[in-house]
This record gives structure tokens, sequence and C-alpha cells, in this order.
């Protein structure tokens, strides 16, 4: 909504009247209770101000003079206001070498700064900011000028209120309208809310103590974690729920409180609640078996870290003394003390006796020996039995006891294996073991590739053994099938050979191999013969094949197929051509790719099909050559179509200038199928006005030239020098149609009042170097004989066009005038010569008269125009 208000200045007339904008952005309800807030900018350009009255104006009659925060509000701005030619001032300024928003004093950030082409610069004493409004070049952009000049004056009413934000934020102003700045940790429209962390779940074992400021796991929720008894903390605490939604740190952890381990062999059972050898741990003391204690049967760890009580010791138990046998001898190894608990005692007997009980025993736990002390009884051996196919005789002191003999005679046709004596030895043993009576062995027969049915009666391959061959399946018997063992050890007959039935010759395929393993002989049966292809060749068929038991092979012989590799198609705007000496795109096709004119391959041109079924190398692809990249010429813009990527092969690119630039070269350009530009981009020249060779006369002129001299927006003042004034435009301006928009002054001198040539007795004589009664003219005055001069003789008309002194006057000298009136002859002569310089004064009056109102009317301004006379004089 824009609203416009107009009101006139009392004081000054019509001449100065106040225009106030205001734009009012949007409504917003609050929540304390509802209401509406804009941002307003108001303006004035009735009269221009110097930058501080400027600023002071904005600040008596509304809030402050308009800062400019970002590109969207300089767009408004620019949008907002009317045109006017000294611009607007805005409220940046300068501060120790800084650009700052004067109403708050901050830095003004370079990417929020909005110059002016070559703006700022660095002339000395332009330390204000001014804004160009709906200006041809650089519009709504900002420039630095002298803050003694006088421009239009914007300024703006703030949009924020106290109750616009919560406590928590600021609030800033924005174009329209406002928006809160939240203090870190909150949030929301107005940051009414603070930012919640986590919910923090309390660590076993332990209780925790929070402050909420902002409500619960809120920014600046503080909690204090305490462990039970027992426990120790580990980690931080307190924590703090930060800005960041974080917690300063994770939630710590309650330790148990841990006793020192218990190594000591007295200690057994321990439970433990928590954790090992930790607070409320329990340990029973027990000695070990054969020990025993004195002190309590219980420890347990308390709250602090410490046991209950120090561990007992444990001592050993004691067994009565050990005595020897009768017959028989005792040793004994203590393991602590002397017949204490683990003492062992070994008992012996004297050669050819035994212990009637265990020949050990020991000290028991309870302090007893494990067993009665033992005996010594004579030795006796096993009773004996002749083996088979022999017989035995035995010489007995004793049956079978220690010092008894026995031998042993064997059968015919029997071997005795083994002494044919044995004694019984003082350890109740044979000295020998019985010898056996074993059938002669002939040789062992295994018939290669065959089989044998024998019947043993007296062992395998013995005495009496008869034994029929025959062959495994795939092999032929070759000799007699039947044989015998005789009672001399030797076979009756020879054994016959088993040979493999043999398969037809194989041969390797084209572009493979063939490895055999011949069990029996070169492709005989069991023969397994293996194919292999060579690189880049692939089996069609079963690789395997075996002699089988009836002579021939169990698969035919496969081929060696040349491996194929996928499918190639062109690639984009070129061409492929392919060689293919095993079948097409299989191993060995070797392919090359070509692009069309105006593209370059962009990869290896040359590929071929590997062994493994793969091509060495991905197919290219063609690209559009690049033409080098075009930039927009200065003061103009390029359009381009690209048909195969931009600036590429075939691309057409034209130029464009701004208003009030001409085009220096060709406007289209075309990218060829050698990678360059068709032609040159052309330039964009500042259309050119007409020469201004000299100054004015008398005046001096001074040229701004942005792009080239007398060209668009070249600019001209003009100064006359002192005691001249300036008839025109003071400046001139190349337009956009290469004409100045002003024609050039000139330089007139100042006029002073003229001056009559006759003034009774007194006379003047006037020079006029540059026009009659102006800059420069002088006056020499006199007066007539008998007459006095009353004032300066000599008047000069100044640089300011007023006179440097008054007109003097003649008065009459009283002494000579009654003198000459005693001579009659001298009042004749004077009346005579009286009347002929009257007449001559007549007639130069009326021609000095008629010469100066001709050179008034044609070169000296009216008197309305005239500035600051110097005198009057009277009719």
């Amino acid at each position: 909504m824009m609203m416009f208000q107009r009101s006139v200045d009392t004081r000054q007339g019509l001449h100065h009247i106040l225009l106030i904008a205001a734009l009012i952005g949007f409504v917003q309800d609050l929540s304390s209770g509802g209401g509406a807030h804009a941002w307003s900018y108001n303006f004035n350009i009735s009269s221009n101000r110097q930058w501080l009255e400027a600023r002071q104006w904005c600040q008596q009659h509304f809030t402050d003079m308009v800062p400019i925060r970002n590109q969207e509000e300089s767009d408004f701005i620019n949008n907002l206001l009317p045109f006017n030619t000294k611009y607007y001032w805005i409220g940046i300024g300068k501060r120790e070498g800084e650009w700052v928003w004067k109403n708050t004093d901050e830095k003004v950030p370079e990417d929020a700064q909005n110059w002016a082409v070559e703006e700022p610069d660095n002339i000395a004493a332009q330390d204000c900011v001014e804004i160009y409004i709906k200006r041809v070049k650089d519009t709504a952009k900002w420039n630095n000028e002298n803050c003694l000049k006088r421009k239009g004056t914007v300024c703006y009413t703030a949009s924020c209120k106290p109750e616009s934000c919560s406590a928590n934020a600021d609030c800033v102003e924005t174009v329209g309208n406002y928006s809160c700045q939240c203090h870190p940790g909150f949030l929301g429209s107005r940051c009414e809310e603070a930012i919640a962390c986590k919910p923090l779940l309390d660590p076993e074992q332990a209780s925790s103590y929070c402050s909420r400021p902002y409500g619960s796991n809120r920014f600046n929720s503080s909690c204090r974690f305490l462990c039970d008894l027992g426990f120790r903390i580990v980690g931080e605490s307190p924590l703090l729920c930060q800005a960041s939604g974080l917690w300063t740190h994770p939630v710590p952890l309650c330790q148990v409180e841990q006793c020192p381990v218990l190594n000591h062999s007295s200690i057994k059972n321990c439970s433990h609640p928590i954790a090992p050898y930790s607070f409320k741990s329990v340990c029973q003391v027990r000695c070990d078996e054969g020990y025993e204690h004195r002190g309590p049967d219980q420890i347990r760890c308390h709250y602090n870290g410490q046991w209950t009580s120090i561990v007992p010791d444990c001592t050993v138990k004691r067994c009565s003394p050990a005595f020897f046998p009768v017959s028989g001898n005792v040793t004994c190894v203590d393991a602590v003390e002397p017949f204490s608990f683990g003492s062992r005692c070994n008992f012996t007997c004297q050669e050819g006796h035994y212990l009637t009980r265990d020949d050990t025993y020991t000290c028991l736990s309870s302090g007893h020996w494990s067993n009665p002390t033992p005996t010594c009884t004579v030795v006796r051996c096993n009773s004996l039995k002749a083996p088979p196919h022999a017989s035995m005789q035995c010489q007995d002191p004793g049956v079978n006891s220690y010092g008894s003999i026995c031998s042993v005679l064997c059968e015919e046709g029997f071997d005795l294996i083994g002494g044919n004596m044995t004694k019984c030895s003082a350890q109740g043993n044979w000295s020998h073991a019985l010898p056996v009576c074993q059938a002669k062995r002939c040789n062992p027969i295994n018939p290669p590739h065959g089989s044998l049915s024998c019947s043993d009666p007296n062992g395998l391959f013995s005495f009496g053994s008869l034994c029929k061959t025959t062959c495994d399946e795939g092999f032929l018997l070759n000799g007699t099938n039947s044989t015998e063992c005789t009672s001399q050890g030797v076979w009756s007959a020879d054994i016959p050979q088993c040979l493999a039935k043999i398969c037809p010759t194989l041969s390797s395929p084209s572009h493979g191999s063939l490895v055999c393993s011949d069990s029996h002989g070169e492709f005989s049966f069991g023969s397994q013969c293996v194919l292999t292809c060579e690189e880049g060749f692939l089996l069609n068929g079963t690789a395997d094949t075996e002699c089988t038991s009836l002579g021939t092979w169990s698969t035919d012989i496969p081929r060696c197929l040349a491996q194929r590799c996928p499918t190639l198609s062109s690639p984009s705007h070129g061409s492929l051509v392919c060689s293919d000496p095993h079948g097409e795109f299989s191993f060995t096709s070797r392919c090359v790719s070509t692009c069309e004119e105006g593209f370059l391959l962009n990869g290896t041109a040359d590929t071929e099909c590997t062994s493994l079924g793969t091509w060495s190398t991905d197919i290219p692809r063609c690209l559009a050559k690049r033409c080098p990249t075009l930039s927009s010429p200065s003061h103009g813009s390029i359009v381009c179509s690209d048909s195969h990527g931009e600036f590429s092969f075939s691309s057409q690119c034209m130029s464009t200038c701004e208003e009030g630039f001409l085009l220096n070269g060709t406007a289209d350009t075309e990218c060829t199928s050698l990678g360059t530009w068709s032609t040159e981009l052309p330039h964009c020249l500042a259309r050119p006005c007409p020469l201004l060779d000299k100054a004015p006369h008398h005046g001096r002129m001074n040229c701004s030239h942005p792009y080239s001299s007398f060209s668009y927006d070249s600019s001209c003042d003009f100064e006359c020098n002192e005691g001249f004034w300036l008839r025109g435009t003071p400046t001139m301006t190349c337009n956009t149609s290469g004409h100045w928009r002003q024609d050039p002054p000139t330089c007139q001198p100042l006029q002073c009042e003229a001056i009559p040539a006759l003034f009774g007795s007194l006379s003047v004589n006037c020079s006029h170097p540059l026009g009659n009664f102006s800059f420069g003219s002088q006056c020499i005055f006199a007066c007539e004989g008998g007459f006095s001069m009353n004032g300066t003789e000599l008047l000069f008309c100044s640089s300011s066009g007023i006179w440097n002194d008054s007109r003097p006057n003649c008065t009459e000298d009283l002494t000579v005038w009654a003198a000459m009136l005693l001579s009659s002859g001298f009042v004749v002569a004077y009346v005579v010569v009286l009347l002929v310089l009257i007449g001559l004064a007549v007639l130069i009056t009326m021609r000095f008269r008629k010469k100066r109102e001709n050179n008034m009317m044609s070169e000296a301004p009216a008197w309305g125009d005239r500035e600051n006379p110097a005198f009057d004089f009277d009719s």
C-alpha cells in the first residue's frame, strides 16, 4: 500500500514542499495481543541538504536515514523514489578508513557493499555515501561524495517495537517488515522457545539434580549426578545443555568401588553381585585339603574398597611316623614337612618277593595314612602250556615259582619263532615269552591289477596254502592261474601277469593341447587325458576323457573356439572399422574408431578383443572440437546457440552492445571444425559526440570521459574567468545518440553602471577594452579651471561589476573667481571661451550618448539581470 502526503512549509512557500511516501510491507499479528508493524520509507525532494543536515532531519521527523542493508532494499528504494538530479544521501559514512552504518556504527560487510563502477575513490573529504536513483548508468549503486554537498533526503521509520521479539532476540529491520534474530539457544518466530537437548537417562546406581531455567532438557539446563554408596563417578559433572542442542559431555557412569584382588589359596567360593572383587563381594575362607586355619570363615568388600579383615594363613596337618615292613624297605618323600599331609612312602621287598598290599601310601587330609603297613610274599609265575605244533619240558624247584625253567620243540614244516627256553624271574615274570611254531611262509603274492583266492590252513601264504589268480576289470591274464606253498616255503608254479587293455591313440585339436596321465601305459586302461585351449580360446565340450575297461574313451575330444567380446557400435559422430581373424568381435579382433570432421576422439582409437573376452580399451567418444571460451564484450552481451556443447563445433554466437555503444566488428561468429572462431569477437565502443576543441573565450572547460574522449556519458563543466559571467548551461553531457544535450555556453564581461560624458564643470575620459563600461573599463575625471576636484580622479570597473569608488565632483574655487571679476577683459574672454566649450561639449555628448545606446543594446545585459550594482548616480 503506497501513501503520499504533501504539506506546505509556510516559511518557504511553494518552493519548499515536503513529500513523504510510506510503504507498509505487511501486517503481522503479535502474540502480545496482536498489532501491526511496518517499516516505512520517507523522502524529501523539496530541498537538498548536506549529509549531516539530512540525517538530523530524518532523526527529528522519523527514525533515521535509510542505511541500505542489502540488494533487495536498494532495488526497492530505486523503484520507490523519484529522480533527483542531485540523487539522495544514505546512512553510510567512513570511520577510520572503514565504511560503517551510522545508525549502528557497524562495519558494512564486503558482500553488502553496492558500489558503482570504479567507486569508492580516495578523494579527500568524500566520506559520505549517496545512491544513484533512476540513473542511466549504475542505477541503485553507491558513490562516495563530499558530505557538504546538498542532495535529496530519504528516511525510514523503524518497524521494530519492544513487543516485536522476546527478550531472547534482537529485532532486525527488513524491507517492509522486521525479523527476530534469536540469541544462541533460542528459536521460533519471536525466539521464545529454548532449544531442546536429548533427554538424559540417569546412569545406574546414581541420582541426578537438575536446574531448568527454560524447561526440562532445554537450553542452559544443568544436571549434576551423584553415585550411590559404594560407587564412584566416572566422567564429567555437571552437564550443560548448549545452544547447539548438545550436552557439554556424555552422561557419566557410576563405577563400583574395587577391593584388592585376592590370590590367597585360602579364598574359596567368592560371590560378586556387582563386579569381581568389588563392593558387596563376599568370599569364603577355606583351607585346601590337608590344611587348617584360624580366623573368620568369611570376608566382605566394604563400600570404601577395603576388605573387612585380613586373610588368615593355613597350616598343614600331620600323620604318625611310618615303620619298615618285615623283609622289606621303606622310602618317604615329604611335600611340606616330615610325615605331613601329602607325604608319600614307598615299600620294596627282597628279590623274589612281592608286597601283599599297595607299595605306596600317603598322609591324608584327615591326618591318617591311606593304607596299613604292607607285607612281603614269595613271587610265583603263571602256568605255561605248550604252543600249537610244539612239545614242552620244565624243571621246577617249585611249581611255577621263582627259578623254574621250561624248553619248547616244533613239528616238521614249522619254524620256531622266539627263544626255546624261559625262566621264572624275581618279578614273577617268565624271562622270555613262549615261542611260536610258525608254518613256513612262501613269498607273498600280489599280482598287479589282479586278485588271489587262497585257502590258508596254517596262515596267509604259508605251508599248505593253495592260491588261484583272477585279473581286475580292464586287464587280461597272462600265465597259469593256480599254485601251492610247499614245506620248503616255495610256490609250486610262477604267478601269472595281468596286462591293461589299450584305447585308440588321441591327437591335440587346433588351438589346444592334450595332456595325459598313463597309469598302465600310453592310451591304456585308466589313462586320463585333459584338453586345454590356448589363451583366447574356449573349450567346446568336456575337457576330461578316460580310457575305460572296454578299451574305449569315455568322451569325444572337444574343439577350441575363439573367445567372443561384446558387440561394438560406432561412436556418435564417428565410424568403426574391424579386422576379425577368428570371427566377428572374437579373440584378436582389432577395431579402429575415427571421428567426423569437427569432432575429436576422446580416448584410444584402437582396441583389441583380449583372451578374457573383454576389449583392451573402451570405445572412445567423438567430442565436438571446442573453440576458446568467449566473454561478453565490455558494455555488451553475447548470445550463443550450441548444437554440440558450449563454445564447441558449429556453435553460433551474436554480440550486441548496450545503449550508447556501437559494435566495432562483425556481430556474428561461428566455431569451425578447426576449433577456431570464424571471426574475432567485436568490441563495444562508446558512441562519439562532436569534439569540443576549446574552452569559451575568457573561460575554462573541465571534461570527464568514462569511456573515451567526447563519447557517450562524457561530461564537460564550464566556468568563466574572474570578471565574466556564464551565458548558457554550465554542464554539457553526451547522450546515447551521440549528441550533446546542451549548446556550448559563452563568457560575457560583467557590466558596471554607465557614466555620462559631461557633468557640468566635471569632464570624463573613459577606455573600454572589453566593452562599454564593462569589467576592465577605466574613466579619468577632470575639473574646469576655477574648480577643484572632490574625490578620486580615476575609476575602474572591477571583476564584480562595481566601480572601485564613487564618482567625484567639482567645487568652485572662490579666490580665483573674485580675482577674475576684477578684470572686465577677462570676463569677456571667459564668456566667449565658455560659450565655445559648452557648444563643443553638447555636440560631443550627443554623439557619445548615441554611440553608447547602440553598444548597450548589442553587448550589455539588461539592468534587471545585473548583479550587485555598486552605486546609483543622481540624475
